[in-house]
Formats: structure tokens, C-alpha cells, sequence
């Protein structure tokens, strides 16, 4: 029996069990966690007596730390020290002797699958089954003889193979399986933590495809700093394993990651322990990434990830000390000549605060750097000011010369959302022909249908779409839907022009101070004819600048240098473009000067921002209609008025 009918089989549990117990939302509680318990069980059949022997040479031996060496009589990254096998536990007949033996099968576990099932809420779901005498009925299921999901065949009389063995990587597609049929069926909910596997392709080969033929056999570490259900990591996993068998390299790829739901972080866990990988399993983190990062030591070869957007991280910003309060240095970085620069976000969305998070974990000291693709929606574009968190992270970023490319992937890709998305591909290690430059890839037109939506996911990406994507990227060439730009391209200065205070009677050959001018503003009506307000008279070795704000003027019949009170009602501001011909002062000129001749900019103000519209870059225009077919329709249009319109415009 293939996967894919295992899983099949295992769905049609539910609604033979629980369809009168549970609504159809809530079937996921009891048959992830029963789907995990019945492989286990499996898989510890043939070692269950020598785990028994052990643990009670250990009791008696008195040793308290017995981990190591019930792992290493099980032979296996998990055990269980319960007397019973699950099939022991069918002949139960009275409920509650059912329920206590199962509880205490349940209680056997190793740590790494006690902490599944605790934040699977399993337990919790006991009570419920045993008071609709459903216990036992779905112990039978599980066990059903038609099904193996034991990693061993089962044999005929005759010794031929009846069932054939579920390996793990089968396994591990039975419970893939199972999770997506869940998502979906919960796709509102579910979207918040499930990646489509289409995108979760696409992103697999953005990080990787650049660098397959660098990749040499050893060890690469793979991390996922929102790891939801840990399909990325996963699917991360397969692509660079036959990237690198079709190059005839061996690589062994270790997992990370953290996630803060506790349900899809024992999915995650899970499946992991499913397929074999306990060491993996083991790398897992649970709690919130931001607030109590998992792997504070560690860097990472490889990086992927959909955090969270569009969701609040105020409890976490509160944990971490308050905006002002934090010192993390995920968070709190040098850059240039700003000791204290803040990657700090508004706590309304953390999505890019998750991707600081991965850039603090680059590898430096390794001919491939680190490699990361991360998604997110269209505000982690332009959102923040000049000076803000959002708009930090991009300058940090673009300034060290990280970002590869940007793609903007199809409306309604996701499950719970149909707001645009973008995936970010970044490196420490850019190649020669893309350092100093970004690209930005339109792939909102390739993609197809869905037969049937999924919440609000209408459309996937193909393998076809996909090659489409990852050729336009690899190419790195200007077409119609690929533009590639300078770094300096999306980078402003933003500038505060000011005006000069005028008011009425005053004296022109003075100095005002600021108690004065306070004074004056309360009592004296503002006027563009007056004479600006002298706040400051230097001395004659500062030069005239009126750009600057330094103004040559003659007072007492002395020529000076005075700087002037800026009102505070015509006080503007203007982003001028990195990139702008004359730089500040030059556009100013352009800009400012011809409409209001006396401003200038406060030198001292100036903060450097960072955004990338894809609106503005890929904007096509409408063509115009011709004249003849607008009138056409304007005539059409005047039959139907039975010439009313004629009348009004005067046509004849």
C-alpha cells in the first residue's frame, strides 16, 4: 500500500471514530497524535524487551540519568519503559481500565515524545474518547492488520511478503500528508503556520540553485526561526540532497528550528522523529524567537522562513525590556559609524525583526557565506521612516550589500491571505556580477489555476513556473519582468527645509532670544512682508550659506552672517534620492528655491532612509484610447439622451 493510501486510510479514521464526538475541525487533535504513538510502536516492537531488561537494571543500579542507554538498547532516538505494547491495551474491555493502562503506555515514553504529546494537549482528549466509549474502537483502527505502518514487512504463512515496510522517508510523506489535508480543511487558521509546498519549492531552489555546484560533501545546518509545521526545513532538507547527489557530493544536513505554537511545534517535532531524524527533532525549539532566541551561538549555512506579518510582538518587546530597554545585539548592531543602530520595529508587525534575527546568524568564515530566502507581504517594502526599524533593516541590509533579489510572487498564493507577497533572497556571499546591484523579479503572471480554491489560495506555481523563476534569477539580466538596479536605487535623504519666522514689528538689525521670540510669537501676527526673526549672529569668519541657513545680511551698517528662527508652521520636509544629480543642495536648487527663495535645510537633520516600490519600478501605463473610438462612444452615449449632451457641448 502506497503513502499516499496509508495516509487515506488514516483519514478515514476520523470519520469512523470521531464524527459524533468531535466537529470536523477538531479530528487533527486525536489523529496527529495517535498517527505519531501507533509508529513509535511500531518501530520499538523488536527492542521492547531489551528496553524492559534495561530499565530495570537501571532502577536497580539506582542510576538516575537512564536516557543514553534506554536510546541505546532501543536502538532508536525515543523508547518507551511502559509495560505494554499498544496491541496489549486492545483486550481491555472496561473503559476505565482501558484508560488507565493507556495513560500509563502513554507515560512510558522517552522526554522528546512526552514533550509532543504535552503540547499535542493529548491528553486532554482521553476523557473525551473514554466517555464516548471511542477509546478502544480507535486503538482497533490503528492497529488494523490490512495496514502497516510498521518500518518491518508482515509475511504470509507461506513466508511471502503480505505488507511491505513503511521506511521513514515513507512515513514522514503519510504524516506530510495527513498535515496538509488538515491545513486545509482548516485553511483560515492553518495559513498562519503552513507555507503552500509550491512556494516552499521555489524558495528551496532560490537558496540553493546559485550555489549547487559550490557545495562540497561535509555538513551544512539549515534553520528556520519560525519553523511552523517544519515543512521548509524539510523540503529545504530534500532539495539539497539531490542537488548534491546529482553532483556526485555526500552531504549530511543537520535541522533547526523554533516555533512558538505549541501544536505545530510538536507537528514539526514530530515528523522529524517520524522519519528517523531524533537528532534533528532535537534541535527544535519551543517558545518565541524574538523574545528567547533558540540558538543564540549558533550560525547557519542556509536560512528559510515565513514569519508572522502583520502581527503584533508588543508581549515579546515588553519580555525583551521595552523598545528603549533592549540591548540584544540580533537587534542593536554597528553600522558605519553608529554604534547603536536600531533594527527595532513598530511592535504592531514583526515580520522583519524575524528576518535581523537570521542575518545576526551568517556564517563569515566559509566560501559560501550564508544564504537566506524569506517571505514577506508588501509593507516590509516601504513601511518605516527614515530613521524607523523597517527602514534600518533594509538600509543595513542594502548597504552591506546582502540583498540578491526580490520576487513578487502571484496574488492569493497563500491559505489565509490574498494580499501580495514577496520573497527576499539574501547573501553574505554575493557573487561578482551582482555585487552593488539588486533585482527585483515580477512573477504575479506565472502561475495556474487551482481546480478548487483552498481558503483564499486560488492559484500554485508549477514546476514550469517555478524553472520560469529560478531561470530569470540565475540569468540576472534586464528583461520585462527582471530589472536590476544599483543598491544606492533605493536609498533617500530625508530633509527638513525650513522657512524663516516673519513677524510683524520686527526689528531687522537685532537679535532675538529665545524667550523673546517666544514672546513675540504670542503676540505678533505672522505676515510673509516682515522681516525674519534673528535668532543668531556670527562672527565674520563663517561664511555666507543660505542653503545652509546662513544668511549675509548688514546690521548697523556691518555686513554679518546671521542664522534665522525657523517657523515652525512652514516647516517641510522632502526625500531627496540617493542618487539625486547635486545631491541635496542640487535638488533643493531644482525643487524648493524657485518656489520659496528664502528656505534652507537643517544640516543637522538629515536621516538616510530605504525603500523599494515595485509599483513604481514595473509601472506600466494604459495606453490612451484614440480620439475617434472616445468620441464614438460619447456619440453612442448622446442617442441614448436623445441629443441632450449635443445640446450642452454645442455640437452641431
Amino acid at each position: 500500500m502506497s503513502a499516499l493510501n496509508i495516509s487515506s486510510f488514516i483519514w478515514g479514521i476520523a470519520d469512523d471514530v470521531l464524527r459524533d464526538i468531535y466537529v470536523r475541525g477538531k479530528y487533527r487533535d486525536v489523529i496527529l497524535p495517535m498517527t505519531v504513538i501507533r509508529r513509535l510502536d511500531a518501530v520499538l516492537e523488536p527492542t521492547k524487551d531489551a528496553v524492559l531488561r534495561m530499565k530495570a537494571q537501571l532502577d536497580a543500579a539506582g542510576v538516575a540519568n537512564q536516557d543514553a542507554a534506554l536510546r541505546q538498547a532501543a536502538a532508536e532516538s525515543f523508547y518507551n519503559t511502559s509495560p505494554f505494547r499498544l496491541r496489549d491495551l486492545t483486550s481491555r474491555a472496561r473503559q476505565q481500565q482501558l484508560r488507565a493502562d493507556f495513560e500509563a503506555y502513554l507515560d512510558g515514553f522517552s522526554p522528546n515524545v512526552q514533550e509532543v504529546l504535552e503540547k499535542f494537549k493529548f491528553r486532554n482528549q482521553i476523557p473525551t474518547l473514554v466517555e464516548a466509549d471511542a477509546l478502544g474502537f480507535l486503538l482497533e483502527k490503528f492497529l488494523d492488520g490490512s495496514v502497516n505502518l510498521s518500518p518491518r514487512p508482515v509475511f504470509n504463512a507461506d513466508g511471502s511478503v503480505r505488507l511491505d515496510g513503511l521506511d521513514n522517508h515513507s512515513m514522514g510523506t503519510v504524516f506530510e500528508e495527513l498535515i496538509r489535508r488538515f491545513n486545509e480543511e482548516n485553511n483560515e487558521e492553518a495559513g498562519e503556520h503552513f507555507t503552500p509546498r509550491d512556494v516552499v519549492q521555489l524558495m528551496a531552489r532560490l537558496v540553493f540553485l546559485p550555489v549547487a555546484d559550490e557545495v562540497e560533501s561535509g555538513t551544512y545546518l539549515v534553520y528556520d526561526g519560525a519553523c511552523g509545521t517544519g515543512g521548509m526545513l524539510t523540503v529545504a532538507e530534500e532539495t539539497l540532497t539531490q542537488l548534491a547527489r546529482e553532483r556526485d557530493k555526500e552531504v549530511s544536513v543537520h535541522l533547526y528550528g523554533q516555533e512558538v505554537n505549541p501544536e505545530t511545534y510538536a507537528i514539526s517535532k514530530a515528523d522529524l522523529i517520524l522519519k528517523g531524524e531524533g537528532a534533528g527533532a532535537d534541535n527544535l525549539r519551543y517558545g518565541s524567537t524574538l523574545a528567547s532566541d533558540g540558538f543564540p551561538a549558533r550560525e547557519f549555512d542556509f536560512m528559510l522562513s515565513n514569519p508572522p506579518y502583520g502581527k503584533s510582538w508588543k508581549t515579546d518587546l515588553q519580555r525583551m525590556g521595552g523598545k528603549s530597554g533592549i540591548r540584544d545585539q540580533r537587534f542593536v548592531v554597528e553600522h558605519g559609524d553608529i554604534p547603536d543602530y536600531s533594527l527595532i520595529t513598530r511592535s504592531s508587525d514583526g515580520q522583519m525583526m524575524f528576518l535581523a534575527n537570521m542575518l545576526s546568524k551568517m556564517k563569515q568564515d566559509t566560501e559560501i557565506g550564508s544564504r537566506i530566502a524569506e517571505v514577506h507581504n508588501g509593507s516590509s517594502l516601504f513601511t518605516g521612516d527614515a530613521g524607523q526599524g523597517e527602514s534600518n533593516i533594509r538600509r543595513w541590509i542594502i548597504e552591506n550589500d546582502w540583498l540578491e533579489a526580490i520576487v513578487a510572487l502571484p496574488l492569493n498564493m497563500f491559505y489565509n491571505t490574498g494580499i501580495a507577497t514577496y520573497i527576499w533572497i539574501l547573501s553574505n556571499r554575493k557573487p561578482a556580477h551582482r555585487r552593488g546591484y539588486v533585482q527585483l523579479i515580477d512573477a504575479t503572471q506565472w502561475y495556474g489555476p487551482l481546480r478548487k480554491n483552498l481558503g483564499k489560495k486560488n492559484c500554485e506555481l508549477s514546476k514550469k513556473d517555478i524553472e520560469r523563476i529560478c531561470d530569470a534569477f540565475l540569468a540576472f539580466e534586464e528583461t520585462e519582468q527582471s530589472k536590476i538596479y544599483c543598491n544606492e536605487t533605493f536609498g533617500y535623504h530625508k530633509v527638513t527645509v525650513e522657512r524663516p519666522l516673519r513677524l510683524e514689528g520686527v526689528d531687522p538689525e537685532r537679535r532675538y532670544t529665545i524667550r523673546e521670540i517666544r514672546d513675540l510669537k504670542g503676540t505678533h501676527e505672522r505676515t510673509d512682508t516682515a522681516p525674519p526673526v534673528i535668532r543668531r549672529i556670527h562672527k565674520r569668519s563663517v561664511g555666507a550659506d543660505p542653503l545652509r541657513g546662513l544668511f549675509a545680511v548688514t546690521i548697523n551698517s556691518e555686513p554679518v552672517i546671521v542664522e534665522y528662527e525657523p517657523d515652525p508652521d512652514l516647516r517641510d520636509t522632502e526625500r531627496v534620492p540617493l542618487l539625486e544629480e547635486g545631491r541635496i543642495e542640487g535638488f533643493l536648487r531644482r525643487e524648493v528655491l524657485p518656489h520659496a527663495p528664502d528656505a534652507w535645510y537643517a544640516t543637522k537633520n538629515i536621516r538616510v532612509g530605504y525603500e523599494i516600490s515595485f509599483i513604481r519600478h514595473f509601472f506600466k501605463p494604459e495606453p490612451l484610447r484614440p480620439l475617434e473610438e472616445i468620441r464614438a462612444d460619447i456619440l453612442a452615449l448622446d442617442r441614448g439622451t436623445k441629443g441632450l449632451l449635443a445640446e450642452i457641448v454645442g455640437w452641431d
